[in-house]
């Protein structure tokens, strides 16, 4: 860990305080995608291409009879798993952890260092949980030590703050960071290929730098119906679009930084510019990185064992014919449904209330009373 910031506004001489950036009382939405669902599918061999035709059309919960919708109410038909993780579709998540299996995930989650008690369909969308023990659920800590496992290849290393302690005899004790193998170096590399292009051509285009290469993914908690309201009239906003929490974790071959934005008090929402906060944050950040130290510079290695076709990136000698060959987005079986819907967690949403990427059940998480605006950031060396 070479950064971390608590919160924006932080008292002085502090002896006991909370440090926001290693709570994991807070959603990270859709940032929950490619570590929980599409890295997992990918590992076990669900998909063995970037180019992967999927299916965004009507479906449930699985075991459920709750439906799984996006921010705009519409299905895409079929489209390329590059595709929805870069427009950061529901559906095609929740059915990649579907096929992938609860437990197989629960897995390569731990071996990313983030655990959950117990593991639902609705986490493929969100890192909501019922326990308040800190052990369980994200963080910026744990987020960025996540993210950071694809650039290295597949190898995670546990967040650690202190590299060596230099003694008054002018000995020195390091500390190595021993890592250990997450996930397979062909899975990384296709998870980095497709993660690129949602700062190039995707949901968070705030946070790309021209002539850089990064990689990431947006998130997006949101309110339920009845919480709406509640936020509307407790805090005097009437905007189309309110959420708890705006998130982004994002990465190159050097760095990786993962950043929560909001409100202590769970009930001050964020809304209007403050959903480009996270993105923004990333990008300025970034591009002071490239100039200082090259960061984002040099593309992430490429291993055997992999080819890229010049559309998409393949495991040696799996099929091609599932690849996806259509206009991507613009899919006649799109279908707009404008009511609001039940979520996982018994709570209805309606497409005001959540962003591109927003997960489809709200946050479990706790609450401060603090009023001041707040963000979070964790940065780990690679």
């Amino acid at each position: 860990m070479v950064a971390q910031l608590g919160s924006r506004h932080q008292d002085e001489n502090i002896a006991l305080g909370t440090n926001q950036a290693v709570q994991t009382d807070r959603d990270w939405g859709s940032t929950m995608k490619p570590i929980t669902d599409y890295a997992p599918a990918i590992e076990k061999g669900v998909y063995t291409n970037t180019g992967t035709t999927v299916y965004d059309n009507p479906y449930n919960f699985p075991g459920t009879s709750t439906p799984v919708y996006d921010w705009d109410h519409k299905y895409y038909g079929s489209i390329s798993l590059t595709y929805a993780l870069q427009q950061s579709r529901n559906v095609t998540a929740v059915k990649a952890l579907q096929a992938t299996g609860l437990e197989y995930a629960q897995s390569f989650l731990k071996d990313l260092g983030i655990e959950y008690p117990e593991m639902f369909y609705s986490n493929a969308i969100s890192s909501s949980t019922s326990s308040s023990d800190s052990k369980y659920g994200a963080s910026s800590e744990k987020m960025a030590a996540a993210y950071a496992a694809f650039a290295n290849g597949g190898t995670y290393y546990k967040p650690s703050y202190i590299s060596s302690i230099k003694f008054e005899d002018g000995s020195t004790k390091s500390f190595d960071s021993k890592g250990t193998k997450a996930m397979s170096p062909q899975t990384a590399y296709m998870m980095n290929s497709m993660l690129k292009q949602v700062l190039t051509g995707g949901t968070a285009t705030e946070a790309y730098v021209p002539g850089t290469i990064n990689a990431g993914k947006t998130g997006t908690s949101n309110y339920g119906d009845d919480e709406y309201y509640q936020v509307q009239r407790s805090s005097g906003v009437y905007a189309d679009l309110m959420v708890p929490d705006e998130t982004f974790v994002g990465y190159n071959t050097k760095y990786a930084m993962a950043i929560w934005t909001g409100y202590k008090n769970r009930k001050t929402p964020l809304y209007g510019s403050d959903l480009d906060i996270a993105k923004q944050i990333y990008g300025i950040t970034s591009s002071y990185l490239n100039q200082m130290y090259g960061a984002g510079s040099e593309d992430f290695d490429m291993p055997s064992g992999v080819y890229n076709n010049g559309s998409y990136v393949f495991l040696t000698g799996s099929s091609t014919s599932n690849v996806y060959t259509g206009s991507l987005g613009t899919s006649s079986s799109s279908s707009s449904l404008g009511s609001s819907q039940s979520s996982d967690s018994s709570s209805s949403q309606d497409s005001q209330q959540y962003g591109p990427d927003a997960s489809t059940n709200p946050s479990t998480s706790g609450s401060n009373s603090s009023e001041h605006s707040n963000s979070n950031t964790s940065t780990a060396d690679e």
